[in-house]
């Protein structure tokens, strides 16, 4: 068996020009089977028109896309086994939900008793059997997208592709369906690719997210890999809040690299065995810090004994709390630091701290990232 067909969707090289203007860079992927994978990026960087050319709705300028390890680039939407859901919807308002489930197996030889049994196990699926006899101007929005996800899996497809289907929800709705989604996608295990612009969807319902930018990919791995160990700096900024610091590497061995930055010190950077090589003595580099990562204490409230209790692999220097954003449960503060301005998300005990208060601020060695320059 070829590599090709161990996924159930492989780029190969895969290009899309406009005129002059490239859409997509030469892209390889390979999207495991039964996984839910998400491309994720900003407007703009290539993730529709990725999914466009997966489904067959845009031709591809160059490489090729293998679908269970047939090529594909040839086959027009109908003949590619694909379950499809838009932004929106793109329900038939004068066809009940039981037409409208039922119509991609008209064409597939159904006959009519196998229809309504497919299309039974379908809405009981998404939960909303009672809906067979009712139009889509009856069903709230969130009732309508489930009803589109039943017509896309009712065919049994090799892969259901989702085009920001949550985007026109309200955000409660939001979270409760992609529950909803992660949920089925689970118990069909069907291959998804599911493209968005929100990290938070991305991060709570891949497998794996391929970041995109500008038409490249940035990285692709797990959501923990992503944002914990981002390879760019735009991956760095795109997920979560970072701070981004220049720095210099003063050492590094496989226990780690020393940095220094101007105005905060020398700090441990945690990197991998293979990163190693990447580094070398004097090189600049950009350290990436996730808000959540800076622990802020109130100077003169335990700041010294918590500073003698620290591990070896703690650094830390001094900041003022600048502007206090209160979210409940967290507050995220904007620091002034050694001539930098840092952004820190804690968790509240009691009280947040208050603008213009100076606290210690500690970040541990595994919690930088050392990019290159």
């Amino acid at each position: 068996m070829t590599e090709a067909t161990t996924h159930a969707v492989t780029l190969q090289k895969v290009v899309k020009r406009y005129g002059d203007f490239t859409a997509v860079h030469q892209t390889d992927l390979g999207i495991e089977d039964g996984s839910f994978l998400t491309l994720l990026g900003p407007s703009g960087c290539g993730k529709t028109t990725t999914l466009r050319m997966i489904a067959g709705l845009t031709s591809i300028t160059e490489g090729d896309i293998l679908i269970k390890g047939t090529r594909v680039n040839d086959l027009p939407i109908h003949k590619r086994n694909l379950g499809i859901v838009f932004q929106n919807y793109a329900l038939f308002p004068h066809k009940t939900v039981q037409e409208n489930v039922a119509f991609g197996l008209k064409y597939r030889k159904v006959s009519a008793d196998e229809a309504r049994r497919r299309v039974g196990e379908a809405l009981e699926l998404v939960q909303l059997p009672q809906t067979a006899d009712r139009f889509p101007s009856q069903l709230s929005g969130g009732q309508q997208q489930r009803i589109a996800l039943a017509r896309a899996i009712v065919i049994q497809p090799d892969v259901l592709l989702l085009d920001e289907p949550l985007s026109a929800l309200d955000a409660n709705l939001r979270e409760d369906m992609r529950v909803e989604l992660k949920r089925i996608q689970h118990s069909l295990g069907i291959t998804t690719v599911f493209v968005t612009h929100d990290q938070s969807e991305a991060l709570a319902m891949s497998d794996r997210i391929v970041v995109m930018s500008a038409g490249h990919v940035e990285q692709v791995g797990s959501p923990e890999e992503v944002y914990n160990r981002p390879s760019s700096e735009f991956v760095a900024r795109f997920l979560g809040a970072s701070n981004i610091l220049e720095a210099r590497i003063v050492s590094a061995d496989r226990t780690g690299a020393k940095v220094e930055t101007q105005g905060l010190g020398t700090f441990q950077a945690a990197i991998d065995q293979d990163e190693t090589r990447r580094f070398a003595e004097g090189q600049k580099v950009k350290l990436s810090i996730r808000a959540e990562k800076l622990a802020l204490t109130a100077t003169g409230k335990g700041a010294a004994e918590v500073a003698s209790g620290d591990a070896p692999d703690i650094a830390r220097f001094d900041g003022r709390v600048t502007t206090v954003d209160y979210q409940g449960q967290v507050a995220r503060y904007f620091l002034e630091a050694g001539g930098h301005q840092l952004q820190a998300i804690n968790t509240i005990d009691e009280h947040p701290l208050s603008e213009g208060e100076a606290v210690s601020v500690g970040v541990r060695a595994r919690d930088v990232v050392v990019l290159p320059q």
